[in-house]
């Protein structure tokens, strides 16, 4: 069975676990296992304008890997994988001459 490492803000729908065991031969059912099981999750990672891909800015990491054949990468027992959500942004601040720089590091 793989196991799924999800993300910090996604583990509201997973009661907190870090780590959840779901069946699936493919991303998509492990997908549409990980929906069944905690409701809400297929919406926080699949395109709602096309349901056939990940939303923009979701990525799905099998093995270590970028999951290449997208939503049809196939899995086996004991796969490893991660959904990572895209991380963008930074705070401005002001520099001393009073022009503004971003400040990811903020």
């Amino acid at each position: 069975m793989p196991s799924v490492f999800i993300p910090t803000a996604m583990r509201e729908l997973t009661s907190r676990e870090a780590t959840v065991h779901i069946p699936g031969a493919t991303l998509r059912e492990l997908i549409d296992n990980l929906e069944a099981a905690y409701p809400g999750f297929k919406e926080r990672v699949l395109d709602a304008a096309n349901p056939h891909r990940l939303r923009p800015g979701m990525a799905a990491i099998v093995e270590g890997e970028p999951a290449a054949m997208g939503l049809r990468t196939k899995l086996e027992d004991g796969s490893e994988v991660h959904f990572l959500p895209a991380i963008a942004g930074g705070a401005e601040a002001a520099t001393a001459r009073g022009t503004k720089r971003s400040t990811p590091w903020l």
